[in-house]
């Protein structure tokens, strides 16, 4: 996977922006002004949020990601060329998806409609 399959991913989803920070070092994929995708300076993975650090824990212990750096230890790092394009999609779309359900009900309500893959 590469840093276009990320956009291509993110791009599609509801209310989903990009947003460059510190001076073009840090790029991130956000939605109601929260960050669900981010691709640091070295661009060769994208960080992401799963539902719980032992998620996070088990992920990295079975080589599906990288702890990601400088994060809260519920964000995992995921390698471009570790993944094929299902799980990549999947893991950004968990993440997107967690981020959407913690913005408050009104940002919510002014987002598109959007349906994951397991029909939440």
């Amino acid at each position: 996977m590469t840093r276009e399959t990320v956009d291509k991913i993110c791009r599609a989803l509801p209310g989903a922006h990009w947003a460059s920070h510190h001076d073009g070092g840090l790029d991130a994929w956000k939605v109601g002004g929260k960050m669900f995708a981010c691709i640091g300076q070295s661009n060769d993975g994208v960080s992401v949020k799963c539902d719980s650090v032992d998620t996070a824990a088990f992920l990295i212990e079975i080589g599906a990601a990288e702890k990601a750096k400088y994060f809260h230890r519920s964000w995992v790092r995921i390698p471009f060329g570790t993944k094929d394009a299902g799980e990549f999609a999947e893991r950004i779309h968990t993440s997107y998806g967690l981020i959407r359900a913690s913005l408050p009900k009104k940002v919510q309500a002014e987002l598109a409609a959007w349906q994951d893959n397991d029909g939440s």
